[in-house]
This record gives structure tokens, sequence and C-alpha cells, in this order.
């Protein structure tokens, strides 16, 4: 690919002065430990902010190590992907409004090329992120509660990035083909609603992207049908590669409407 490798050096440095590197897996480790942390010290909290009435007890649900994982999976699928999401669904959009797009577009350089090495850097950060957010928990979780087996863990964490792949694929494809708002919001609604969707009436399929979150913990819980583990894992690759491919095909569609 013409000039991936420069493009690549690009990215890279932009990423590195606007401290996505540093700011975005902070959030996620926060969120990480938000769980572990008030769940093991929610009696102290309440005692310390006072005002209970007198001989009130409250019965804190026994949560084991996967429940408080998925815990902090959910704070990553809501406060986490918003993060992500806005930070990065303008990527294109934004560059070929203000015309910043029109600098690399005049160079011997591949449309594809231009939409990897932003979905690579995209990929970088949010892998470093979800390490840093499964750290976090998964640290305090062992440390308050209990450990887990680390080749599950390990599993977990990449059927998890493997969501979030999928997420920046649909991400950037929005960001190729529409304006920055419109990229917005078609981006959120996919995602979002598609979750709150499964939420709903999943229980009517089993293979679907939405559903890795929720397969990385039923891997931790040995509870996980492995048949429709692995088809939710080919079809999102499959829809991650396609979503790829359209994206660069309405990036170079959309190039005449390049601000100059």
């Amino acid at each position: 690919m013409n000039g991936f490798s420069v493009l690549l050096q690009k990215e890279f440095r932009e990423a590195w002065r606007s401290w996505k590197f540093l700011w975005i897996p902070l959030v996620f480790a926060l969120l990480g430990m938000t769980d572990p942390l008030t769940n093991y010290y929610m009696m102290d909290i309440l005692s310390a902010v006072g005002n209970l009435p007198e001989g009130f007890e409250m019965l804190m649900p026994e949560l084991g190590t996967a429940d408080l994982l998925q815990a902090s999976i959910g704070q990553f699928q809501t406060f986490g992907l918003l993060v992500l999401m806005a930070s990065f669904v303008g990527t294109i959009s934004k560059e070929r409004a203000n015309g910043m797009a029109t600098l690399t577009y005049v160079r011997p350089i591949s449309f594809r090329a231009y939409f990897m090495s932003k979905f690579v850097v995209m990929s970088t950060i949010g892998f470093i992120s979800i390490v840093a957010g499964f750290s976090a928990s998964v640290y305090y979780i062992a440390v308050l509660y209990g450990t887990f087996e680390v080749g599950i863990l390990l599993a977990c964490i990449c059927t998890y990035f493997l969501w979030l792949v999928f997420v920046f694929a649909v991400t950037l494809m929005m960001s190729a083909a529409f304006t920055t708002v419109v990229a917005t919001a078609s981006a959120f609604v996919i995602i979002f609603v598609g979750q709150i969707i499964d939420a709903l009436v999943g229980v009517f399929w089993t293979v679907t992207p939405w559903k890795l979150p929720t397969y990385g913990v039923q891997l931790i819980r040995g509870t996980m049908e492995m048949s429709d583990y692995w088809w939710s894992l080919a079809i999102t690759l499959v829809i991650t590669i396609i979503c790829m491919s359209i994206g660069v095909l309405t990036m170079k569609k959309n190039a005449s409407m390049t601000k100059i």
C-alpha cells in the first residue's frame, strides 16, 4: 500500500500529541476499578455518608469474580465506548471538511493506506485501553475477592478486543461515508441501539457481534456454548472486513467533497 508507513507514523504522532495514548487508557482504568472497589466498600461508604435510620441494615448480594468483571465490562460498554467513538468518529470526515485531507489526496497515496493507517492507530489505542481497564479491574478483584485462570482471562480480553475492532470498523466507515454529525448519529445508533435490541430480544439468536462482550464473561464462567462463540467470532470478522472495504470505497467516492 502506497505510503502506508508514512501515514501510520503521521497518525501515531497526532495521537501522541493529543494525549490519546494516555487519557483514554486512564479512563478505562478508572472504569475498571470502579465496580470492585464500590461493591467492596459500599457499607463503609453508606456509613460515612450518615443520616441512616437507626438499626438500618443493608444486605449486599454475594458477587463472584465473574460477576464483578462483567460489571466492569458493562462500564466499558457504556462510558468506554462513548469515549472511544466520540474520539474517533470524525477522524476522516473532519479532515475532509476542514481541507486537511487535500494535503493527503494530492500525494500518490492509496485510499486503502489512508484508511488502514487510521484504523491501526484506533485499534492500538483501543487495545492499550482495554488492557488498562481489565488490568485495573482484575487487580482489585484479585486483591479483594479472588483470582482468575490466566488463559481464560486472556481469551476474554481478546474476545472483547475483537468486539472493539468491529466497533472501530463501523465508526470509521461512517466517518468515511458521511459528515461528522451524520457519522456520529449513525455509528451510535448501530452500536448502542444494537446493544439495546440484543439485550431485549437477543434470546432469540445466539450468533451476533453484539454478544461478544457477554460471551467473554461466559468463557470465564465456563458456561459458553463454543459453537455459538466461534460462529460469532467468524461473523464479526467478516462484517468487520466488509465495513472496512465499504469505508475505503466511500472515502474514495467522497474525495471530491473535500474542502480546498
